[in-house]
């Protein structure tokens, strides 16, 4: 998928990296023929400046801002230099994020040529700062929202070191994502000026913290299409969401000789808590099997489905093969046949758009370190009829309204579910990590995975050895493979000391895994702030591991 910017120098792909000077010279001599002083770009369909806009003839930095909407020299939002913050999908120059500015001109080609240049005026293409409207064609009114991902790197700090002498690589997503500075920061404000207990306090301290949690309750409404706050319960993550559902609503609704339907794709925390409890209640796990793409087989499905069918507990995206799962499809049958769906959506909510409504969802779970949030505090939807049917999971503070040694009373929701202090600071964080996600949009995310993806699929099935585990037609961004001649265990520490993290193990999915006769894959995992540069480094390291493997 193209969100209408060429990756590459010449239209036909992401670029191989670069390093070497006189490679990082005649890069800059093509994407400014004319030198600064006589730009002549290419057309915008073709050259690597697609997607950025043509601001007209060069006049001084720092000019008032014209109108909104208009986009001429000198607007104080185009001040980005070409290079890895500029030129869509490239990363040539990585870490050059500067002001265009005439007293930094020079520094610049410097800094990538070792040359010393000026700015002598003439035409310049400049990419709008994140979240503006940018027209499609440079010459067109209007058009997409396009947002520059390679930009992103720089709110991540943990990606900025070296691991072993190399710079870090984080291909280890679908285990956790790293943390923009805006959520560290929202973390440490809280700790640092509105730490105190919610709910109750008559004090200031007790005011704010209510209100960043209770606003953090409100942006997991929207992020996932909630219709009410009173659906959204704050927890410590997935498996506890998952676990919750199960020793309520399922202790109430399975009895013997009811079954469970999963499917083979199912991370271990959607396979358990559902074991446990056909176990208790004398009920049948049913399990769904996949194709040798990793594809859920619906005709399968179709023919599990029955009128003792009380629960379908299914992924929305396998953690260990990618596979989207058709869970609307799936929801629809099952309601079909009154039964209800617990969704785990712990790897989709941070790589495409999520609705609970729209999926059929009764129940959706998800965690906030997999959603550029901290870790501890994770979200249980649930529909607002079933939740208030439910009994209480655990006993305690905040989810009583009265109490005497005879008898409680419970709370409304969410707080019947909510015992004891939560992670309050940790539900501050994953608010302030959904309002950096809709700051860029979803859906331009799942556009850039997805080109990732195909690229480091084509890249890695191109070595010899490499055979790559789950080629679904519908994926997110895992690109699980084993290699012959060396254990995934042993390519994941090769990789490593490469500075590539990678996950090698079974993912916590082991009957995915036993399907294909394995025990073990390499997992690279993708997330928003990836890029080309990082794939062509895998494929290389891979190949270089091949190689040795042979």
């Amino acid at each position: 998928m193209n969100n209408g910017a060429s990756p590459s120098m010449n239209g036909s792909g992401p670029p191989e990296p670069f390093g070497d000077e006189a490679v990082i010279a005649q890069m800059v001599n093509e994407l400014f023929p004319g030198g600064f002083g006589g730009f002549d770009p290419p057309t915008p369909d073709t050259s690597p400046l697609a997607g950025l806009h043509h601001v007209g003839p060069a006049i001084p930095h720092g000019v008032p801002a014209p109108p909104a909407g208009h986009w001429v020299a000198g607007d104080p939002r185009d001040t980005r230099l070409p290079g890895a913050d500029a030129v869509p999908s490239t990363d040539f120059i990585s870490g050059l994020n500067r002001t265009f500015d005439p007293g930094n001109i020079a520094s610049w080609i410097s800094e990538a040529v070792h040359e010393p240049a000026a700015l002598t005026g003439g035409d310049y293409y400049f990419l709008p700062q994140q979240g503006e409207a940018i027209p499609s064609d440079p010459g067109a009114a209007g058009g997409p929202r396009d947002v520059e991902m390679a930009a992103v790197r720089d709110d991540f700090p943990a990606l900025h070191q070296s691991v072993h002498g190399k710079p870090l690589v984080w291909l280890d997503n679908a285990a956790t994502t790293q943390k923009p500075q805006s959520v560290i920061d929202a973390v440490s404000g809280f700790y640092e000026h509105d730490n105190s207990n919610v709910h109750r306090g008559a004090h200031t301290l007790a005011a704010r913290s209510t209100d960043a949690y209770e606003s953090a309750r409100e942006k997991v409404r929207g992020f996932i299409g909630a219709e009410s706050t009173e659906e959204c319960i704050f927890l410590r993550g997935t498996t506890e969401a998952i676990n919750l559902v199960a020793q309520t609503f399922g202790r109430q609704n399975v009895g013997a000789g009811d079954e469970i339907i999963l499917t083979q794709l199912e991370h271990h925390s959607n396979i358990v808590p559902w074991q446990m409890l056909a176990n208790e209640k004398d009920a049948k796990l049913r399990v769904v099997p996949i194709n040798d793409q990793g594809e859920v087989i619906l005709e399968e499905f179709a023919r599990l489905l029955n009128p003792r069918t009380r629960m379908v507990a299914i992924s929305q995206v396998s953690n260990a093969l990618g596979t989207i799962v058709p869970v609307a499809t799936m929801a629809d049958m099952a309601h079909r046949q009154g039964a209800t769906v617990v969704v785990d959506g712990a790897q989709a909510v941070a790589h495409m758009p999520v609705d609970v409504q729209t999926l059929g969802a009764d129940f959706y779970a998800f965690s906030g370190h997999k959603l550029f949030g901290p870790t501890g505090v994770g979200v249980l939807y649930g529909r607002k009829s079933l939740l208030e049917d439910m009994p209480p999971w655990q006993g305690g503070g905040q989810m009583i309204k009265t109490v005497t040694f005879d008898h409680s009373t419970y709370n409304d929701l969410p707080y019947k579910f909510e015992a004891g202090t939560g992670t309050l600071a940790g539900a501050v964080g994953l608010g302030a990590a959904i309002d950096y996600l809709n700051h860029i949009g979803m859906a331009n995310i799942e556009r850039h995975e997805h080109a990732l993806l195909e690229y480091g699929t084509e890249g890695l099935s191109a070595i010899p050895g490499v055979h790559l585990i789950g080629t679904a037609a519908e994926k997110a961004g895992v690109l699980s493979f084993i290699l012959d001649g060396m254990a995934p265990e042993d390519v994941g520490r090769f990789l490593d000391r490469e500075g590539i993290a990678v996950r090698a193990g079974h993912h916590c999915a082991q009957p995915a895994l036993a399907r294909y006769g394995l025990t073990s894959t390499v997992r690279p995992s993708l997330a928003l702030y990836n890029t080309f540069g990082d794939i062509n480094a895998l494929t290389a390291a891979v190949r270089k591991a091949s190689q040795q493997a042979r």
